[in-house]
């Protein structure tokens, strides 16, 4: 059983007509019949059901179909990975990020890269969902910024910086007058922010922050983008809480109020990372946190 036959199949699987499947991996109709029937008798199993008109898969077929896309899925990644190790400073490196970073750190560290390593390719995804650990683990990202340390044997993570957290109002609001803001003051305030059910760092530091002040607030538009929150601010809808990184996205009529909380910055990669070009990113972005 060999790559190629698997992907023909999986094809076929897909199609359920070998005509349409024969010209998408680009090889003859009575080819792609040979190999399939290759398959099946190495295999001692049939796979699909055929007669004239009609292509379907057997239970066996369909059982296969599902193991094996997972596991082609799998060796694409190792294989793009492999790839990487092999172009070195020339290669593709795929990084995700808080939003948080998008308007100060991530600008002047790519700028940074693009200095040192200007044939380096970069991919950048924006994460919600915060599952750093699995998608280093998956091959699916190479460094992970992240605003939690991942604890893992598997992962090697560096602290970068830390900032404070900050009460983010219009320009026109009460709170600016005062000498000094308790979150407490504040708890007939229209908030949009992150959904306190999540399970993300941010909004778990949220509940902490409202509970230490015994209330909850009266979120009135729930939303993980920083830049969204920022524009609806701006705009009079509610006040929020952001990391200070925010501050340097420069939007007109928001002020930030340091509280008197602080938000780590952290890079997160593979232990033992063969892809020699990862230990030299994390350099720069800590060269680039130095100057924050």
């Amino acid at each position: 059983m060999t790559i190629l036959q698997i992907k023909y199949f999986l094809a076929l699987a897909k199609e359920l007509h070998f005509w349409n499947t024969a010209e998408k991996v680009f090889i003859s109709q009575s080819s792609l019949s040979r190999q399939i029937q290759a398959l099946e008798e190495e295999l001692k199993l049939q796979l699909f059901e055929r007669n004239k008109r009609n292509v379907k898969l057997t239970d066996a077929g369909r059982f296969l179909q599902e193991k094996l896309s997972v596991k082609m899925e799998e060796l694409d990644q190792l294989i793009r990975q492999a790839k990487k190790i092999d172009e070195g400073t020339a290669g593709t490196l795929s990084i995700t990020y808080p939003g948080s970073v998008t308007f100060k750190f991530l600008p002047d560290f790519l700028k940074e890269i693009s200095i040192h390593l200007p044939d380096l390719k970069i991919e950048l995804t924006e994460q919600t969902d915060e599952n750093h650990e699995k998608l280093l683990l998956d091959y699916r990202t190479d460094i992970a910024f992240s605003r939690d340390q991942i604890r893992s044997a598997n992962i090697d993570s560096l602290k970068l910086y830390s900032e404070p957290v900050c009460l983010v109002v219009p320009a026109t609001h009460w709170s600016l007058g005062k000498p000094q803001v308790r979150l407490t003051d504040l708890k007939n305030e229209n908030f949009i922010i992150s959904g306190l059910h999540q399970t993300t760092f941010f909004a778990s530091l949220l509940r902490n922050l409202f509970d230490s002040y015994g209330f909850e607030p009266k979120t009135t538009i729930e939303s993980d983008f920083g830049g969204m929150i920022l524009n609806l601010v701006s705009k009079e809808l509610g006040i929020s809480i952001l990391p200070y990184s925010f501050k340097s996205a420069k939007v007109e009529n928001v002020e930030f109020i340091e509280l008197d909380v602080k938000i780590d910055l952290y890079a997160n990669w593979r232990k033992n990372e063969l892809n020699k070009t990862v230990s030299k990113v994390v350099g720069y972005a800590e060269r680039i946190a130095e100057a924050i």
